[in-house]
């Protein structure tokens, strides 16, 4: 008899299919930065604007989210609604606010790209928000347990990173009237993209703070798919700036 497709047997196989993923996006991304921002070349089909790409195809993670998380059994757990309101705030700046906030109007995005993060976010809203809603069990008293805790702190801090950073980006382009220049402020004194670094701390915190395969798999496709994009934008800075630092790393200070 053929084993009967269960629900908890597809997402096991949602989870592979994440780590997967993961790994096949590294594979191509170290080699072909994703063609959008200022590795953009306009030869990839039709485009939109940079910024309601953006806008779209970070939208799921908030509309399929809740509507996905609205399902569980556990959805009025307050650990679930906890782990909820971590999630909003991330993706309520990424999809409300960020999109709105780049200077140049003008710039485009690939809707081949577009709809490649908007499918990918219908997928990760699956995973994620039917662990923390469903299939995840957490008692009230895991929002005291060093995982939660150091979780928490490590996503606070990369949310912080990653908004500051940005910030002094902004800041530079509206200077350059949408252009780019080099950043000398904050932690790009030390690094060229402190903003992904921030990034990849808060899914790291993430995954820890929910200690599941849907939160892991989630920081190995972010990881996977920023530190191959922060090696891109070091090698672009080195070659568009004769006088760019030298000293400057990419991720780690000092070290990579």
């Amino acid at each position: 008899m053929p084993t009967q497709m269960t629900e908890q047997l597809f997402y096991k196989y949602c989870i592979i299919g994440f780590y997967i993923a993961a790994a096949l996006t590294f594979a191509l991304v170290i080699n072909l930065p994703a063609p959008y921002g200022r590795h953009y070349k306009g030869n990839w089909g039709p485009s939109m604007s940079n910024r309601w790409g953006w806008f779209l195809m970070e939208s799921p993670a908030i509309w399929a989210f809740l509507t996905i998380y609205s399902m569980g059994q556990n959805s009025a757990d307050t650990v679930a609604l906890t782990f909820l309101g971590i999630w909003l705030v991330h993706y309520t700046h990424r999809s409300l606010i960020f999109p709105f906030r780049i200077s140049n109007k003008n710039k485009r995005m690939p809707l081949l790209i577009v709809a490649l993060g908007f499918l990918f976010n219908i997928f990760n809203a699956y995973v994620t928000a039917r662990w923390v809603s469903h299939f995840g069990d957490y008692d009230i008293g895991w929002l005291e347990s060093p995982h939660f805790l150091l979780g928490l702190s490590m996503f606070v801090a990369g949310l912080y990173l990653n908004i500051r950073s940005d910030n002094i980006l902004f800041a530079l382009r509206k200077r350059k009237k949408g252009g780019y220049g080099i950043p000398y402020a904050g932690p790009f004194i030390r690094l060229s993209c402190p903003n992904y670094l921030g990034e990849i701390i808060e899914w790291m915190g993430w995954a820890l703070l929910t200690w599941s395969s849907a939160g892991t798999a989630f920081a190995l496709f972010a990881a996977a798919n920023l530190v191959p994009r922060a090696i891109a934008h070091h090698q672009w800075y080195r070659s568009k700036f004769t006088d760019y630092p030298a000293d400057r790393k990419i991720l780690i200070p000092g070290i990579f």
